[in-house]
């Protein structure tokens, strides 16, 4: 019983470290977060689908800096136009030590971090409303290490858009899900040797 006891004691240890050995600096970051989905089941419903590809570099411990690209499509209903929505730009994030400011985590192995992005972006809709500018966001989000490579990623993010065209100024509040990978450099490195 002891053994058992010591070998939980001594795994539990392990992947607290592991949550902070992946956002240490010299890392990479890469992922993606399901910005909305969402499909009408009733008669003549609409759909919503974007995905947010990043990839980031860790300048120091717990900061990142990188960039992402946003892609989406929606229709609020049958009948509706459809929305083509578009970003590319550079995003930052600033990941929450344990105890830092009085904020703990929720669970062992995972981090609270804020995410902050700035870019070009715009939407265009098919009867010929669009805009194009400014893409900008920030928002907390909490991402739960399932392996000492992968965390699960849930973000609360206002985003916004501002710029030239029908729409001056467009924002929404989002829920964003999604996934993780975090490398070393020296994975990161093997990685692009075998790829080529």
């Amino acid at each position: 019983m002891k053994k058992l006891i010591f070998a939980g004691i001594l795994a539990a240890t392990g992947l607290t470290a592991t949550a902070n050995a992946q956002i240490q600096k010299g890392n990479w970051l890469v992922g993606s977060s399901l910005l909305t989905s969402n499909f009408g089941l009733n008669t003549g419903g609409g759909y919503s689908i974007a995905i947010q590809p990043k990839g980031a570099y860790f300048i120091e411990d717990n900061v990142a800096v990188g960039g992402y690209v946003n892609l989406g499509i929606s229709k609020v209903t049958n009948g509706s136009p459809t929305r083509f929505d578009y970003a590319v730009g550079g995003l930052g994030r600033y990941y929450l030590s344990p105890g830092e400011k009085g904020v703990d985590n929720l669970l062992n192995h995972g981090r609270w971090f804020f995410e902050g992005n700035v870019g070009i972006g715009g939407s265009s809709v098919e009867n010929g409303n669009s805009t194009t500018g400014l893409d900008f966001g920030v928002g907390p989000g909490y991402s739960y290490f399932i392996t000492p490579n992968i965390g699960l990623e849930g973000l609360v993010k206002y985003q916004g858009q501002a710029g030239f065209g029908s729409e001056g100024l467009n924002s929404n509040i989002t829920f964003n899900v999604g996934f993780s990978i975090y490398l070393p450099t020296s994975k990161a490195k093997d990685i692009a040797r075998d790829a080529k």
